[in-house]
């Protein structure tokens, strides 16, 4: 197997690993919000009132969890369009040139940034509510399931489990992606070098054309030279 396939079934299960993560991010981050009434717990804050434990929040920005979500599905797209794109070049035996393989490095690059931007905010924004809620209870995941916030009427059955997954999906896909950026890079490497060969073959081709051309026009010229033998001389006198 050459190294241009091992490349290419490394970026084709690439892609499905990346696809798989994705959705760990979609998905648990839908149901948090769906249970939490269109609210994001991600950097949201808060106080315990005395008089009946509950748990008065001050809601943050949806952007964060929206932004979350949007990534997750950003993710989930271009990797079924690459499956699909690298499995059909499997299929005829071919492979990307190096103007796509240039895309796809650059594409993968940014899609790694967007997945840290995305690990960070839901490890940090976990983190600010994972410590409101060992203000109250030991652990953060015991606050789950418990009727914390009637006035909203959440549902915090899930939250810990669904974020947990959500933010290794994050960071895991932000691993993922690099990995991909490599793989693209070394295929751009390769396209690189195919270019330089082809165009060095091309450039010694043209060398033996012009003189194979320029030896034959010598040859042509020389047969039209008069040949000067003694018959030419008994002739004369």
């Amino acid at each position: 197997m050459s190294l241009n396939n091992i490349i290419l079934l490394s970026q084709i299960a690439g892609y499905v690993v990346a696809f798989i993560l994705s959705l760990c991010i979609v998905i648990p981050m839908t149901f948090h919000q769906d249970e939490f009434r269109g609210h994001c717990l991600l950097f949201s804050k808060g106080e315990w009132l005395e008089k009946d434990g509950q748990f008065f929040v001050n809601w943050s920005s949806q952007a964060y969890c929206n932004y979350t979500i949007f990534v997750g599905v950003v993710l989930a797209l271009i990797s079924g369009i690459q499956i699909y794109r690298m499995a059909r070049y499997m299929y005829q035996g071919s492979d990307s040139n190096f103007l796509s393989a240039f895309v796809d490095v650059i594409g993968c690059f940014c899609l790694s940034g967007m997945s840290v931007v995305a690990a960070i905010i839901i490890t940090f924004g976990f983190i600010v509510w994972c410590n409101n809620m060992t203000m109250r209870f030991p652990s953060c995941d015991m606050a789950s399931g418990q009727d914390i916030d009637k006035q909203d009427g959440i549902d915090t059955s899930n939250f810990y489990i669904e974020l947990g997954t959500a933010q290794f999906g994050a960071w895991a896909s932000m691993a993922c992606w690099v990995g991909l950026t490599v793989f693209a890079l070394l295929k751009m490497c390769q396209q690189h070098q195919i270019r330089n060969m082809r165009a060095s073959m091309f450039r010694e081709r043209q060398r033996l054309i012009n003189e194979g051309a320029r030896s034959a026009t010598k040859i042509g010229a020389d047969s039209n030279v008069p040949q000067n033998d003694g018959t030419n001389r008994l002739e004369k006198y």
